[in-house]
């Protein structure tokens, strides 16, 4: 319960936030996220960012960064957006799923303080990824959700100085909340598959159908869309589940939309386990191409070949990345293959 309601309402970071439900007795019920929590007065939901103050809904990060950078747009990792380019990336606190091997625990796993908040606004933000040369914007390294209302003020905002937004994003939003960043203006997301129906309910706390909705809205709603697997050991790793996610990458997302496979290292909760086995991922790789994926990836793996874009059709090395570097980059003004003209879906220009 927390008791200085009226100091809250007049910091910065609290704003109300433009999705939920009023219900009896003074509770809401959020509609950011499809846990939908019910939250009672004074109380907040599952991820702590968002509180109930008398009967209505506010956001207790609303510009709380916790952490910043300029990052290469190939650490979302995108590899078929705007490829060799900067991307002014922030995080703030909380989450809205339980997995235990979390590469951002320290600030996932954590409440936010709100009158500790470090307030950037979305003014600010724009200022400062066009100071740094940047060529856009990225919502990321816990659930990106979480700044949901602030994206929606900062969105337009980045646009109108040309910049590009995109989203990093464990993928359980709602409906609602998709179409209304689609229409503030963000260009791209990633979305986390964390693995099949058990899985992603027994570590994550979740409903891994309400994702692939997810995938397939965004698709429909002309988002450059990537998807990527962390391979976890002892998780995802079995041929079935890494089989049936290809399957159903295909199904919602089609050949072209890439399919990350990365390596999973010991974190958080996980540290007992073992790194991925480099030929689990070539294996994983291995099966989605010979299903029909065109574009698939492996990733934290620095130097590997499968880094590197290939055209599905002759096989012509066309983008050679070293990690989240790209070396070279063949693909011509008209967007094709050089060697036999295939059209390769990289976006280049703002949508």
């Amino acid at each position: 319960m927390v008791r200085d309601v009226g100091g809250l309402l007049k910091l910065p970071n609290v704003r109300e936030t433009p999705l939920y439900e009023q219900m009896s007795g003074g509770k809401v019920r959020c509609g950011i996220c499809e846990k939908r929590c019910v939250i009672a007065q004074g109380e907040v939901g599952f991820c702590k960012t968002r509180i109930n103050i008398g009967g209505r809904l506010y956001t207790l990060v609303y510009g709380d960064i916790s952490s910043l950078s300029v990052n290469p747009i190939e650490k979302k990792p995108f590899f078929h957006f705007y490829p060799g380019s900067r991307a002014f990336t922030v995080g703030t606190w909380g989450c809205n799923l339980t997995c235990p091997w979390c590469q951002n625990w320290d600030i996932s796993k954590y409440p936010p303080e709100p009158f500790k908040a470090n307030y950037l606004s979305p003014e600010g933000m724009v200022s400062a990824a066009v100071g740094e040369r940047c060529q856009g914007v990225s919502i990321s390294f816990n659930e990106p959700t979480m700044l949901f209302e602030y994206s929606l003020d900062l969105f337009p905002k980045s646009k109108q100085k040309g910049l590009y937004n995109t989203y990093v994003s464990n993928g359980y939003m709602t409906v609602e909340v998709l179409r209304m960043l689609q229409t503030a203006g963000m260009d791209a997301i990633k979305f986390d598959m964390k693995g099949d129906v058990e899985a992603v309910e027994r570590y994550c706390g979740a409903d891994v159908e309400k994702v692939w909705r997810n995938i397939r809205e965004a698709k429909r709603l002309g988002l450059h869309v990537e998807v990527v697997t962390l391979v976890i050991p002892g998780v995802n790793d079995e041929d079935s589940a890494l089989h049936g996610i290809v399957q159903r990458h295909l199904d919602s997302a089609g050949s072209d939309v890439p399919l990350h496979f990365t390596r999973f290292y010991p974190a958080y909760e996980f540290t007992d386990r073992p790194s991925t086995p480099i030929e689990t991922l070539e294996k994983a790789h291995r099966m989605a191409r010979d299903e029909g994926l065109n574009y698939v990836y492996l990733g934290n793996i620095a130097g590997h070949r499968l880094e590197n874009t290939y055209c599905p059709r002759c096989g012509e090395l066309l983008i050679e990345r070293y990690g989240l570097s790209v070396v070279k980059d063949r693909i011509n003004l008209t967007g094709c293959c050089p060697t036999c003209g295939l059209a390769v879906p990289i976006q280049r220009k703002m949508l």
